[in-house]
């Protein structure tokens, strides 16, 4: 196997990106019997569902009224929790750390007991996948389409997209109108340009201190930190956001101002700086902010002469950079491809 040019597959349809939205398009399509294969650029399913153990670090919750991503964790057995809340929050200003009656920072919503990636694995063990296959090329020919991978060439009558837009403009030219280019090379990637940095201790001792975990800095590096403990708080584990490089020490050394010396002997750090990720972010991510180009009509529309479907969280009509959101843009994706047969 080479440059993919010795290896010719035919499939109904092919699945560009095994994340949630992939791996979900994929499924529905299997249980319609179509054939199809998902082609994964990783060695792992999930994309941005990625998790060491329990803890996430790509994507974290689902909220109350998502009814697309508790059905899915009903049908497959996967168990869930409430985020914890209770305690009061932190505000870091740059002069002072303050303690903030109650916690206006966080919200109810839901956890996996087992981390988010738990969703990714139950169905990846369903569905056709190729793994370590970067798509290089997607074209058109009278027959259909051309997906070009590093290991083979697929034909399909049908490609469900199921990778950020801004990542797919660098492989989907030939396919695409000059008008849905513009738009993809335009439209940001959610959580692309973020490192989210998860700490683990041996108890959660924040919480004895009546505190929620909950804290909004203007110092940083971590301008967003949450709890990010298991049921009864075992794990113990805080995580926060920022954006571009985070050492460990540095995140530690501002749990500590926030939470005391307790803070300073952490079990284990995880940072994931997913704007280093060349499988979800373009090497520009930073410079794509405008949010307002998610769910843009175009993308609701099939492209290449009604063959080519968009499925990533970005492209949702509702819900976009949620879970949810790559549900409901995979569900429109497969009915577009099947008829809704």
């Amino acid at each position: 196997m080479n440059n993919g040019s010795g290896i010719v597959e035919g499939h109904e349809v092919v699945v560009i990106g095994a994340g949630i939205a992939g791996l979900a398009a994929t499924a529905a399509l299997v249980d319609r019997g179509v054939d199809v294969v998902c082609v994964e650029a990783r060695d792992r399913p999930g994309g941005r569902l990625l998790s060491a153990g329990p803890l996430d670090l790509g994507a974290t919750w689902f909220w109350p009224g998502e009814r697309r991503v508790r059905d899915l964790v009903e049908r497959t057995g996967i168990a869930v929790f409430d985020q914890h809340l209770t305690g009061d929050a932190v505000y870091e200003s740059p002069t002072a750390v303050n303690r903030v009656k109650g916690n206006s920072i966080d919200v109810p919503a839901f956890r996996y007991v087992d981390g988010a990636a738990s969703l990714a694995t139950a169905l990846a063990t369903k569905v056709p996948l190729r793994f370590g296959a970067p798509v290089t090329a997607v074209s058109a020919d009278p027959a259909g389409l051309r997906v070009t991978t590093s290991e083979a060439v697929f034909r399909a009558q049908h490609v469900i997209m199921a990778v950020p837009p801004a990542l797919a403009v660098s492989f989907a030219g030939d396919a695409l109108s000059p008008e849905l280019m513009r738009l993809a090379a335009k439209t940001p990637v959610w959580m692309g340009a973020v490192t989210k940095v998860v700490v683990r201790y041996a108890e959660p001792f924040w919480r004895e201190q009546g505190l929620a975990g909950a804290a909004i800095s203007m110092v940083g590096p971590l301008r967003e930190i949450h709890d990010m403990s298991g049921p009864g708080g075992n794990p113990a584990a805080l995580f926060g956001f920022a954006v571009g490089e985070v050492s460990a020490q540095a995140a530690v050394a501002q749990l500590v101002r926030l939470y005391g010396n307790r803070a300073a002997s952490p079990e284990q750090v995880h940072i994931q700086d997913w704007s280093r990720e060349p499988w979800t972010s373009p090497p520009d991510v930073h410079a794509r902010a405008d949010y307002s180009w998610f769910g843009h009509p175009l993308y609701t529309r099939p492209a290449a002469d009604g063959r080519l479907h968009w499925a990533s969280t970005e492209t949702a009509t509702a819900f976009a950079g949620h879970v949810e959101g790559a549900l409901a843009a995979s569900v429109r994706a497969v009915a577009a491809t099947t008829g809704n047969r």
